[in-house]
């Protein structure tokens, strides 16, 4: 199998620094080029088979309008979208495999397959979700606290965002009940995590036929 040809948006950031690092590590993937906001993406759409995708929901709307001219895969971990976003981006879905989650990582997933579970077994809970982001981080909640809020099925979710530091990202799901709390939980301590997983969804996409997935599709957890 040849590699990938991949290219990567908002190269300069820190996620787009983090994806260059995975793929370097990676014999799958074959990196043809990055770019920036305010460099035309087009040249390189048009030869690449993947976009990996952490940057504003602007960008990442636009992007997901070319994925869709070009008939690539978009992996996109950007959040913090609008209702018109999404929309936008389910339109693009039709023409393109976009792949699109709060977070990329296996733990983050595994963790909201949980959630949903305990959400069933637990509905007189009040269920609350603390999360705590470095301090330039823009949107809150996270998408990732988002996620585990819709993964849940309530929509009674308290939210409570924290930001400071050089955070990489952590999460708390707490189930109170009478006399007693469950927590589940997940800290990220590195976001190559996130890069690996956005490689992952890459992979997965090749071949497969346009729409909009998510990160649970590609590890095989949407059924659960």
């Amino acid at each position: 199998m040849k590699p990938i040809k991949t290219i990567i948006a908002g190269a300069d950031g820190r996620m787009g620094r983090t994806l260059a690092r995975a793929v370097a590590e990676d014999p799958e993937i074959d990196l043809i080029g990055r770019f920036e906001k305010g460099e035309d993406p087009l040249p390189l759409i048009t030869k690449a088979e993947a976009l990996l995708d952490f940057t504003t929901p602007d960008a990442s709307v636009e992007l997901a309008a070319l994925s869709a001219q070009a008939r690539i895969v978009h992996v996109i971990g950007t959040t913090g979208f609008t209702a018109e976003d999404e929309a936008k981006i389910r339109a693009a879905a039709r023409h393109a495999v976009i792949v699109k989650s709060g977070n990329m990582s296996m733990g983050v997933n595994l963790l909201a397959a949980l959630v949903k579970q305990a959400a069933q077994a637990l509905p007189g809970f009040d269920l609350q979700i603390v999360e705590m982001h470095h301090r330039a981080k823009l949107d809150a909640p996270s998408g990732t606290a988002l996620l585990l809020g819709r993964a849940s099925g309530r929509g009674d979710v308290g939210y409570a965002s924290l930001r400071g530091g050089t955070v990489v990202g952590e999460h708390e799901v707490i189930f109170a009940g009478p006399h007693e709390r469950i927590v589940l939980s997940h800290t990220a301590e590195d976001r190559m995590i996130f890069a690996r997983g956005a490689l992952a969804a890459a992979k997965w996409g090749q071949g497969k036929k346009p729409g909009l997935y998510a990160m649970a599709d590609v590890l095989g957890l949407a059924a659960s």
